[in-house]
């Protein structure tokens, strides 16, 4: 999966994660598709909540090797 632009929010705790994966999204062309990394547990259903509110899609959520968890969202 090609991803346009990816960033590591590793660290961060709600509600950063999700503030600074709204500002990347603004800053991208409609369809999209930004990784998120992070390690706030809450992100995985944080990231669900965020993706039904604003109509982007949540494409994948899983936990990396490291036990990070990443999210593939694809903007509406």
């Amino acid at each position: 999966m090609n991803f346009d632009k990816t960033i590591d929010l590793s660290g961060l705790n709600c509600p950063l994660p999700i503030l600074r994966a709204k500002k990347a999204l603004a800053e991208m062309d409609s369809g999209a598709m930004l990784e998120v990394i992070a390690t706030d547990p809450g992100a995985p259903k944080d990231f669900e909540a965020f993706c039904r509110q604003t109509g982007n899609a949540l494409l994948t959520s899983d936990t990396t090797a490291e036990g990070k968890f990443r999210m593939v969202l694809k903007r509406k």
